[in-house]
Formats: structure tokens, sequence, C-alpha cells
């Protein structure tokens, strides 16, 4: 793929996907512990998301951050917004904002249902496939 085949892939899931998560790894297999918390996170919320892996590829990490003008990864987006990286999902989840943004219920305690949803979830979920290979 072209570079900027691969922009219009990633600027196409932000768009045909209410929730996107870029991440390194998985989610049911994160490679860093901050993709590890973000995906938790998610799952906590028992939200649908769809994810994809800026791993196989550097540059589906350099035309994403092209794209969104943020550093670092991962990257949540919400209705084609990007919301930021791990520690704003945190803040946000913590303060309920997150929660609200997404039309779910916040757990009673924020912190352990994180926890116990990192990094491994029973009832993975929706994921982009990757073909950017």
């Amino acid at each position: 793929m072209t570079n900027e085949e691969i922009k219009d892939f990633i600027d196409n899931a932000i768009g045909e996907n209410r929730v996107m998560l870029f991440l390194k790894g998985t989610p049911q297999q994160p490679a860093c512990g901050f993709s590890a918390r973000t995906a938790g996170t998610l799952n906590a919320l028992d939200v649908k998301y769809a994810a994809l892996d800026v791993l196989p590829d550097p540059r589906i990490r350099e035309e994403l951050t092209s794209l969104s003008g943020w550093p670092t990864i991962p990257q949540l987006f919400v209705d084609g917004e990007l919301i930021g990286g791990a520690d704003i999902v945190a803040e946000m989840y913590e303060t309920g904002e997150l929660a609200e943004k997404l039309g779910a219920e916040q757990p009673a305690e924020p912190e352990a249902a994180v926890a116990q949803t990192t990094p491994e979830r029973k009832a993975p979920p929706m994921q982009l496939e990757n073909r950017l290979d």
C-alpha cells in the first residue's frame, strides 16, 4: 500500500466506526501498558469499538500521527473526534465524562473495573481487519 492509501484507510476507519482505537497490539493482547489501560477502560464501559494495531507497518503510525496531530499511541476517536491518549482517556473515565460521551453506564468502582478487564476480556470487542499488511 502507498502512504496515501494507508492515510485513506485510517481516515475511513475513523469515519466508519463510532468508537475507534488505534493501539500497539490488540485489545486482547496489547503490546504496551498504555494500550492495555485504554482498551481496559473501554472494556470496563462495555462499549463496542473497532481497533487497529499500529505495529505491523511503521507507516500506519506515521500517517495516523500526521492525520491526528497527536504524537503518541494509543489514540481514541469517538464520532470522528480525537479524544486523546491513555492519560486523557483514564482521566475522562475517572470523572465519568467518557461514559457520558459514549452513552455507557459508569461502573460503581471505576478503578477496580479497569483492573479486572485489563489486558484480557472474555468477549472481545469488534475489531477491524488489519488490511495494511
